[in-house]
């Protein structure tokens, strides 16, 4: 069996054409779903990149695998069973490889976020460039063709290809994005929204879109306006048309090698990308909808119906656990994910009733999803704005702009008392792992921007009363640098 996984950094599924997007950002990815699945509700169950990889390699949680972050406490990534390779917990790629599959990947994502448990299991790993994530898809695409002429035939590969393109900042050719100048963008956020947005004062904010000083002319300054706005969507959209293409020659040397209707597709994302949503732009700092939800097509020749669409929801542990019984393996007992591939074959199985998801980079949240409702739970907000309780209604608030906790009492006691079966199981003897969500609470989510150099921006920029209501909601005595070190530069 061939299996060719598309890994594509922060691509919303809202933003692909096959997703019903308006803009045809993705025609080939639509090629390629026009002849499989799409799966609609398909949920990281960890973000950003470091969780859901490390869930990816691992197949569970993270609060199982330990790397909840991407440096620090509450990044050490954890193994049930000691130092041995386990064959109740085997990586993925080791799993794939022990039963003969040749696991390959293209991908520089161990370099860019020093993770060792990356490499495991590979047969190859191409990382092509030294750029640690900052390459565009045609200097990744460029490397892959030559390796499927010279391996494309053979038989039981996984080959794991990853995409940076749709990750700020947007450096794709200007061209990708000077063909959406006459395409308006979406309606969300409005005007009205976004200058309500011009009084925050967090990274990624409108006011403050970078945390950096150098970036491209494919991102605004800043959010001030609709037309700033679309200039930033127009960027994203160009970086995805612009990815799109280079997949395009992908599928043409499949096909002259005559292997295009042999291989299995698997597409999807490590995360999304708010834009607008709890005002915050081009980023993805939270536990919410726009970061947790995934795209996930899936092609199988001789198994899957053409165009297809499974509505249920599941993890991307799952997606895991159904390549897994797709390469005829057993699931191992102690991974978290439960295979799809029943669903695959047309046959009928239910989604999960409910989801839960964390992150722990940018902000310390643990959220539940179910048909109806979006709840989060803030352990830590960072530098970021949300309440320690927080309830979405989903179907009358899909971008997740009210929060209706103090209107449905019932609703928050429910999502509470899941959340504590879900703790329970997942933390409870006899493991007893300590959660790697409460080491980010102790220390705090102060990664690529620390309190102390936040406060020192916003003082530079003249916004001394935001500066001291951060300073002061969180060290009262104004003693913040002995509480806070550096902890880098920003990526």
């Amino acid at each position: 069996m061939k299996i060719i996984y598309l890994d594509i950094d922060s691509l919303r599924p809202d933003h692909m054409s096959c997703y019903g997007y308006e803009r045809n950002t993705t025609p080939y990815l639509d090629s390629i779903a026009e002849k499989g699945m799409r799966f609609q509700r398909c949920y990281a169950a960890s973000s950003p990149c470091v969780p859901s990889r490390a869930s990816f390699m691992s197949g569970r949680f993270g609060v199982n695998h330990g790397a909840l972050t991407h440096w620090g406490p509450g990044y050490d990534f954890y193994y049930p069973e000691g130092d041995g390779h386990s064959k109740k917990y085997p990586f993925f790629t080791r799993y794939l490889r022990e039963a003969d599959y040749k696991t390959v990947t293209f991908s520089s994502f161990g370099d860019r976020h020093h993770a060792w448990w990356y490499f495991a299991g590979w047969s190859e790993v191409h990382t092509h460039t030294l750029k640690e994530g900052n390459e565009n898809a045609d200097e990744v695409i460029s490397k892959v063709i030559p390796w499927l002429e010279q391996h494309g035939n053979e038989d039981n590969y996984f080959l794991h290809i990853q995409l940076w393109d749709p990750h700020t900042l947007y450096t794709c050719p200007t061209e990708y994005i000077e063909k959406w100048s006459h395409s308006p963008a979406k309606e969300f956020p409005s005007e009205e929204i976004i200058q309500e947005h011009q009084a925050d004062s967090f990274p990624r904010s409108a006011a403050f879109l970078h945390t950096i000083d150098s970036f491209p002319a494919t991102m605004p300054v800043k959010i001030s306006n609709r037309d700033d706005y679309k200039h930033l969507i127009d960027g994203y959209d160009g970086a995805i048309s612009f990815m799109d293409e280079q997949i395009g020659k992908l599928l043409r040397t499949l096909s002259e090698l005559g292997i295009e209707d042999d291989v299995c597709f698997v597409i999807s994302a490590d995360h999304g990308e708010s834009m607008g949503e709890q005002g915050i732009y081009g980023e993805h700092a939270s536990a919410t909808e726009s970061v947790h939800h995934l795209p996930l097509i899936v092609r199988v020749p001789g198994v899957t119906s053409p165009g297809t669409i499974y509505d249920g929801f599941l993890y991307n542990v799952d997606v895991i656990a159904t390549i897994t019984e797709l390469a005829g393996l057993s699931l191992p007992s102690g991974w978290d994910g439960i295979s799809y591939f029943p669903v695959l074959k047309g046959e009928k199985q239910a989604g999960h009733e409910y989801l839960v998801m964390d992150h722990a980079l940018y902000t310390c949240q643990r959220a539940v999803r179910d048909e109806k409702w979006y709840f989060i739970r803030t352990y830590h907000p960072g530098l970021y704005r949300f309440d320690d309780v927080t309830l979405y209604d989903m179907e009358l608030d899909p971008h997740q702009m009210k929060n209706v906790a103090f209107d449905h009492p019932e609703i928050v006691k429910e999502m509470n008392h899941r959340l504590a079966l879900w703790e329970q199981e997942h933390l409870g003897y006899p493991r007893n792992m300590v959660d790697p969500l409460q080491k980010v609470v102790e220390t705090g989510p102060w990664k690529y921007v620390t309190l102390d150099q936040w406060v020192n921006h916003l003082r530079k920029a003249g916004w001394e009363e935001a500066a001291d209501q951060l300073l002061n909601k969180y060290n009262p005595y104004n003693d913040v640098s002995s509480a806070y070190g550096n902890a880098g530069t920003v990526k």
